[in-house]
């Protein structure tokens, strides 16, 4: 099959960057190896996340600075935070800088050192390394992820709530309790038969460090109104898994909405970003309830907070979107 000789990076998609190919003709077709495009940056970072490493050789011997960055970043660390191990190996063979100060302290070689391979760039002695309190980060982390194993299901929504009870969630909602038999009627029968009075029916149940408020059919967990009470004196991370649009997450704190519509789990740390919410970004890539979970300080043992909520509760007739 002939190769496309284009002198541009037009049509090349994220499984492309594995082909080299096709990407080798392109360079010698003149495609501009420093390119960056808008959202995804110059064609070395895109290649560290979803290339191979002959890609990623490739690429680094024909950019003007293997340490480029886009967003604040560099392809190495664009590897190491993807856990591409390989590609970042191949990536200091060329030169890259492990150690290179960016995103608020998390170089490349110190964010290494919270990955599955600490060891990537060689023993780290007189370099900066990880804080007690972010070792403990890194091992909560993974005993989170490990207790939450692979649920995740398109309609779910949950808010997790630092310091609150599922009794005072209860109360701040003004929620009345709803007898487990109805819900469990509810399930067996349709829950969708009448769906807008069904939302009024959310779980709460108490987990330590807080509560989970649930709701395994829709969206009110995530609901503007409902956060805003749970939130007061304390913080409330909560998303719902839209079946049309994924994954939608906010952050509220004491009755205020400080983030909205964001992407939890999604993966793309800001360089303004904490150094706290880069480390979370990192070790909770991809998961996106462990990831509320964790802002919220919660430390579930499973699943079963939303799966199986202790309790179920009626929400009030009120706007709950304000």
């Amino acid at each position: 099959m002939a190769v496309a000789r284009e002198a541009d990076w037009s049509g090349i998609g994220w499984d492309a960057w594995k082909n080299l190919r096709l990407v080798r003709a392109r360079l010698d077709a003149g495609a501009d190896p420093d390119a960056a495009d808008f959202y995804f940056g110059p064609p070395l970072h895109r290649a560290a996340e979803w290339g191979s490493p002959g890609v990623v050789a490739e690429l680094a011997a024909r950019v003007e600075d293997v340490d480029a960055e886009h967003e604040g970043r560099t392809a190495l660390w664009t590897a190491v935070f993807a856990n591409r191990q390989d590609n970042a190996r191949i990536l200091a063979e060329a030169g890259a800088d492990p150690w290179r100060p960016m995103m608020n302290g998390w170089s490349p070689g110190r964010l290494s050192l919270a990955t599955p391979t600490p060891g990537l760039f060689g023993d780290p002695v007189g370099r900066p390394g990880l804080s007690e309190a972010e070792l403990e980060a890194v091992a909560e982390a993974r005993r989170l992820i490990d207790a939450l194993g692979d649920f995740y299901y398109d309609g779910v929504a949950v808010a997790c709530v630092a310091g609150v009870t599922a009794a005072e969630a209860a109360r701040r909602l003004e929620a009345a309790p709803v007898d487990a038999a109805e819900v469990d009627a509810l399930l067996e029968d349709d829950i969708f038969e009448d769906f807008d009075e069904n939302l009024a029916i959310i779980g709460v149940t108490d987990v330590p460090g807080g509560c989970v408020v649930s709701q395994p059919w829709g969206y009110m967990p995530y609901a503007t109104g409902v956060t805003e009470r749970l939130s007061a004196g304390t913080v409330c991370y909560a998303m719902y898994a839209n079946p049309k649009s994924g994954k939608q997450g906010s952050v509220t704190r004491d009755g205020a909405i400080v983030e909205w519509d964001t992407h939890p789990g999604g993966g793309n740390p800001s360089s303004d970003g904490s150094a706290e919410e880069i480390l979370r970004s990192y070790l909770f890539h991809g998961r996106a309830l462990a990831y509320c979970c964790a802002g919220a300080g919660l430390r579930l043992d499973d699943a079963a907070a939303i799966e199986s909520p202790s309790a179920w509760v009626r929400l009030p007739e009120r706007d709950h979107w304000r």
